[in-house]
């Protein structure tokens, strides 16, 4: 099963949702125009503007319509600050503002797993949230359910990974696919990436790119993650020092499943064709979708009803797809068995 989400617009204007930096940036502007205005009247009454009496009204009655949306923005911010997403979207209040492809869109994420052989959507799923990555073990698990399949593979691409989703899977006996998150900020700088640390199993030690052995020091927890630390006492004199850390030692911590996350990317190195197989697998129906639902994609309101909608959307696609394969008399007949 390939795995992956895509924005889809709701019926809610970007102009109708408000975030803590819309709210800002609208207020902001509010400001400077007001200012504006009041410097206009105030040049018109020093005798300095040749402004007439029509448009010295005309600026007043601007200037009470940006005070009335101050005081809305004021209210709507209230509501904003007391929901957990920190936003509010005033026509359909389940959507959210999201990023998708470098723009932001109102809208819902929609997940899907999709099987590779015949891509058929064996689960979707419509959520508000704009990450993808809580999604993976969810959907995994309901791909499983639906298909009946015990020995699942799963490949989802990189915005998928974290470390209690691939743990989940793997106790679920889901084996997963999919390449780790560059987010490396030694790397950005020119420094060792953490991958230049070679872990030595055996020994429960690092190995470095100066071939000094990293040691365990001692494990804590951090963010419900039990997390073992190592270092060489040969950082401060190491001639590669430069190279590998700003601080007095190079720490590298270990979770206490790292070897679940090694054997993903073992894994995938064994299969690098996996990723081309979960382009043209997952992107293919999302496309297809989108060109049915035409630009304004969703039309109904609401969580619960978005989601209807979307089944009925998937259902229609994989009937179509069903027919392509089997023909209509092979469906007829699949489903009467």
């Amino acid at each position: 099963m390939a795995i992956d989400g895509s924005k889809f617009k709701a019926v809610n204007n970007r102009d109708r949702n408000f975030t803590s930096s819309k709210m800002k940036r609208r207020l902001e502007e509010i400001d400077k125009s007001i200012e504006r205005y009041l410097r206009q009247i105030d040049a018109m009454d020093q005798g300095f503007a040749a402004v007439t009496e029509d448009q010295a009204t005309d600026l007043k009655k601007k200037i009470a319509s940006l005070t009335e949306e101050v005081q809305q923005l004021q209210s709507i911010e209230i509501q904003r600050t007391e929901t957990p997403e920190q936003q509010v979207s005033l026509t359909d209040s389940d959507a959210r503002s999201m990023t998708a492809r470098g723009t932001g869109i109102v809208g819902y994420n929609v997940q899907t797993a999709v099987d590779t052989q015949h891509h058929l959507i064996v689960a979707h799923e419509v959520t508000n949230v704009g990450s993808d990555r809580r999604q993976l073990y969810r959907m995994a698990k309901q791909a499983r359910d639906a298909s009946g399949v015990s020995d699942l593979h799963v490949v989802a691409d990189r915005g998928y990974f974290t470390g209690s989703e691939i743990l989940a899977c793997h106790e679920a006996n889901i084996t997963t696919y999919l390449p780790k998150s560059k987010t490396s900020p030694n790397q950005a700088k020119g420094m060792f990436p953490r991958e230049a640390f070679r872990y030595v199993p055996k020994s429960n030690e690092y190995r470095c790119p100066a071939r000094e052995r990293l040691i365990w020091r001692f494990k804590n927890v951090e963010k419900g993650q039990t997390l073992h630390c190592y270092w060489s006492s040969a950082c401060p004199n190491c001639s590669m020092k430069s190279q590998c850390t700003t601080g007095t030692y190079r720490r590298i911590k270990r979770w206490e499943h790292e070897d679940v996350l090694e054997a993903v990317k073992s894994r995938l190195d064994r299969t690098p064709n996996m990723m081309r197989i979960r382009r043209q697998t997952v992107e293919h129906p999302f496309g297809t979708l989108k060109a049915w639902m035409g630009a304004t994609h969703f039309l109904t309101k609401g969580l619960k009803n978005v989601s209807t909608e979307m089944s009925l959307h998937v259902l229609a696609y994989n009937m179509k797809r069903v027919m392509n394969i089997l023909g209509p008399q092979g469906l007829i007949q699949a489903m009467r068995a």
